[in-house]
């Protein structure tokens, strides 16, 4: 069995149009574990693998728990994440849209994300006594950036600074980029994300991720939301 250093709790879309296409478009199916070949993408004239190259390893995902080592064991995890989805029920968005959000594009929520958020929140809370305590490397660099008060109560309450109200879900599609070239690939990327996006979008499950030894992300498991 492979051996995973990290654990992360995600929201990815079922197997569908949107998932396949941004398997491709990153380069990594974290579903099958298997590198994809970038899509041909008419006007975009810089190549994918830069342009994806940051988000890659993760898989295309929204994070709801940050990735986290283990304090307990995977079989406690498990068995914990099953029984919280089994109490919480499926979370309806509007849609999806695609935007910039600092220097990076991203699949953002449309609408009320309430529901999302209260979701986001109790996973973080009620999972972490799984999570051992950040170590020092870790903590300057979440710290390198420079956070808020709040955000660094977070970091030392829950081992990352953009939780609870911090939250900003989004599915991340590129590393950062210069503005000219965010305008660029976002232009031709919209025409064909928009047949892809559903509408609205409901979050069934949460998604167990694993990190392997190489650094990449895994899809080990979907609880469904059935509360």
């Amino acid at each position: 069995m492979t051996e995973f250093r990290r654990f992360a709790v995600y929201a990815a879309p079922r197997p569908g149009p949107l998932a396949d296409f941004a398997a491709r478009w990153l380069g990594w199916d974290p579903a099958a574990g298997e590198v994809r070949t970038h899509p041909e993408v008419p006007g975009l004239q810089l190549p994918v693998a830069s342009l994806t190259a940051a988000p890659r390893k993760y898989g295309f995902h929204g994070t709801l728990k940050p990735p986290f080592r283990l304090a307990t064991s995977r079989a406690a995890l498990e068995a914990y994440l099953g029984a919280f989805a089994a109490d919480h029920a499926p979370v309806v968005l509007d849609g999806l849209r695609l935007a910039r959000i600092g220097r990076f594009l991203a699949l953002v929520p449309d609408g009320e994300t309430t529901a999302l958020s209260d979701l986001a929140s109790g996973v973080v809370e009620a999972l972490d006594h799984h999570r051992a305590a950040p170590g020092a490397d870790e903590l300057t660099r979440r710290r390198a950036g420079g956070l808020s008060a709040r955000q660094e109560a977070l970091l030392t309450t829950f081992g990352y600074p953009y939780v609870m109200e911090e939250f900003r879900f989004h599915f991340t599609l590129t590393g950062p980029l210069d503005p000219e070239d965010l305008t660029a690939v976002k232009s031709a990327l919209e025409p064909v994300l928009a047949p892809l996006l559903p509408r609205p979008f409901v979050l069934r499950d949460l998604c167990l991720f694993g990190e392997d030894a190489a650094g990449m992300f895994h899809l080990l498991h979907r609880y469904a939301l059935t509360g």
